[in-house]
């Protein structure tokens, strides 16, 4: 499903940020998951926000796959000095 590749990148991309330092943790690149999914991160703002694209290899529906614009937020630490970040998919397809 669409909600367990999420998962599957969001844990992908935190294991792959674990160590760096908040100074130099910059998402901006492209992403891929098992699943074949891909992210692209095109831009970062000062206080962390980040846009880009995913492009998602599984889907529930017949509709054609499009590439759909993304959104999120990178906090510079979490309690144990690791950046973390979230975001949100708007799925142009379904």
């Amino acid at each position: 499903t669409m909600q367990a590749t999420l998962l599957l990148l969001v844990l992908s991309l935190a294991l792959g940020a674990h160590g760096l330092s908040a100074k130099k943790c910059s998402l901006i690149g492209s992403w891929s998951n098992d699943l074949g999914s891909n992210m692209t991160i095109s831009s970062m703002s000062g206080n962390g926000d980040f846009t880009g694209s995913y492009h998602t290899a599984v889907t529930a529906t017949t509709n054609e796959i499009r590439l759909s614009p993304l959104h999120g937020s990178l906090q510079r630490t979490n309690q144990k000095g690791q950046p973390t970040f979230g975001f949100t998919v708007n799925w142009s397809f379904s």
